[in-house]
C-alpha cells in the first residue's frame, strides 16, 4: 500500500477518480438523469436514438459527454505523442463483444460507472449488479490464466486509429449544427441534459486524463483482485467511490432503499447476470465501455470495432425491447444475456492458447 501511495503517478489516478466521481454527480444535478450524471451505455442508447438506430422517443440525443471522452483522450494522446493506430486481433469478436457490452449493461440498466453513481446515491438495488461485475471480473481472469487471449494489437500502417475520432468528430459537428436527419428527444431521460458545452467540457477532461491514466472500472476491480491494495487503478476506484457518495450526499441526492429507485429494477438475478456478463466481457477484450472508448480515441482500431459494436448494440437493445425497464427484465433481455454469456463461453474455448505437444 505505501509503494502504491509513494509512486506520483498513483495520485494522478486518485484525481482520475475522484474527477469521475465528483463529475458523474455534478452532471446530475446540472440536468442530466437522477443516478445517471454518467452513464457510458445510456449515452450510446441517447446517441444511437438520436441517428435512427431505434425509435424509442425517449432515447434520442446525442450525448456530449460520449464525443468529449472520444475526443479527450485523442488529443491527450496526440499532445504526448502516444497516439499510434493499432490493431488486427480477432476484429468480429471483438464487434460482437460491444454489442453484448450493452446487452449486459441495458438489463441492468447502466454501464460500471452508472452502478457505482447508484450505490452511491443509496440505490441497494445495486447491490447484485455489484456482485455479479465482480464475479465477471473473476471469471475473465480465470480465462486469462488458463491461456485465452483475443490477440495483442500490432501497429498498423496507414491511419485505421484515426476513424473513431473522426466518427466523433463528425458527431460533434451534428450535435452543434443540428441537421434535420439527427432527433432529440422532447420527453424523457434523454431530454433530460445538462448543458451542451458543460457537458462536452467535462467529457474532454475526463477523456484526456483517462488517456493518462488508463482508469477503468473492471480494471481497477481485476488489479485489485491480482495485486490488492498495491494496485494504482484500486485508489483510483476507492477514490471515484467516495467523492461520489460524499457529493451525493452534499446534494442532497442521497437516498438509501430499494424500491422506487430511478432507473432501477427489482429483477435482482438479471441485474447480477447482466453485470456478470459485462465483466467477464469487459477483462476479454481488455476494459470496461468507458476504457474501450478511451483506447479507441488513441488509436486503437480493436477498440474502435468494440465500440461501434456498442453502438449497434445500443440500437438493438431498444428496437429489440431487450432494455431493462422499471417493471423489470422482459423475455428478451433474458435470453439475450443468456445468449451473451453463452458468446463469452464459446470465446474460452476457441481463443484458448495451448501449447504445442
Amino acid at each position: 500500500m505505501r509503494l502504491a501511495l509513494r509512486d506520483p503517478h498513483t495520485w494522478l489516478v486518485i484525481l482520475a477518480g475522484g474527477l469521475l466521481g465528483l463529475s458523474g454527480v455534478w452532471l446530475m444535478v446540472l440536468g442530466n438523469p437522477q443516478n445517471s450524471g454518467i452513464c457510458v451505455s445510456c449515452f450510446l442508447e441517447n446517441s444511437a436514438g438520436a441517428l435512427g438506430l431505434h425509435d424509442n422517443a425517449r432515447m434520442q440525443y446525442l450525448r456530449p459527454e460520449l464525443i468529449g471522452f472520444v475526443l479527450g483522450s485523442t488529443l491527450a494522446a496526440a499532445l504526448f505523442r502516444e497516439f499510434s493506430s493499432r490493431g488486427g486481433s480477432a476484429p468480429l469478436p471483438r464487434l460482437l463483444s460491444g454489442v453484448f457490452l450493452i446487452v449486459g449493461c441495458s438489463v441492468f440498466i447502466g454501464c460500471p460507472i452508472k452502478l457505482f453513481l447508484r450505490l452511491a446515491a443509496g440505490d441497494l438495488t445495486t447491490l447484485t449488479g455489484l456482485a455479479g461485475l465482480a464475479g465477471g471480473v473473476w471469471l475473465g481472469l480465470k480465462g486469462l490464466a488458463v491461456g485465452v487471449h483475443l490477440g495483442s494489437p500490432v501497429k498498423q500502417r496507414g491511419g485505421s486509429g484515426f476513424w473513431t475520432p473522426l466518427l466523433f468528430l463528425v458527431l460533434l459537428v451534428f450535435l452543434l449544427a443540428r441537421p434535420g436527419f439527427v432527433i432529440f428527444s422532447e420527453r424523457g431521460s434523454a431530454a433530460e441534459a445538462a448543458p451542451v458545452l458543460i457537458a462536452l467540457l467535462v467529457g474532454l477532461i475526463l477523456g484526456a486524463i483517462a488517456q493518462r491514466t488508463r482508469f477503468c472500472i473492471t480494471g481497477s476491480l481485476r488489479d485489485l483482485f491480482i495485486m490488492g491494495t498495491r494496485a494504482q487503478l484500486f485508489w483510483g476506484f476507492l477514490a471515484f467511490v467516495l467523492i461520489a457518495f460524499a457529493a451525493s450526499w452534499a446534494t442532497g441526492n442521497f437516498k438509501p432503499g430499494f424500491y422506487g429507485q430511478p432507473g432501477a429494477h427489482l429483477d435482482l438475478l438479471w441485474s447480477f447476470l447482466g453485470m456478470l456478463l459485462v465483466g467477464s466481457v469487459s477483462v476479454l477484450i481488455g476494459g470496461c465501455p468507458f476504457r474501450q472508448l478511451i483506447k479507441a480515441g488513441e488509436g486503437d482500431a480493436d477498440a474502435g470495432l468494440v465500440v461501434v459494436g456498442m453502438l449497434v448494440g445500443a440500437g438493438l437493445v431498444q428496437s429489440w425491447q431487450i432494455a431493462g425497464t422499471a417493471a423489470g427484465v422482459s423475455v428478451y433481455g433474458k435470453v439475450a444475456v443468456v445468449a451473451g454469456l453463452a458468446f463469452f463461453l464459446l470465446n474460452l474455448l476457441l481463443f484458448r492458447e495451448r501449447s504445442a505437444s
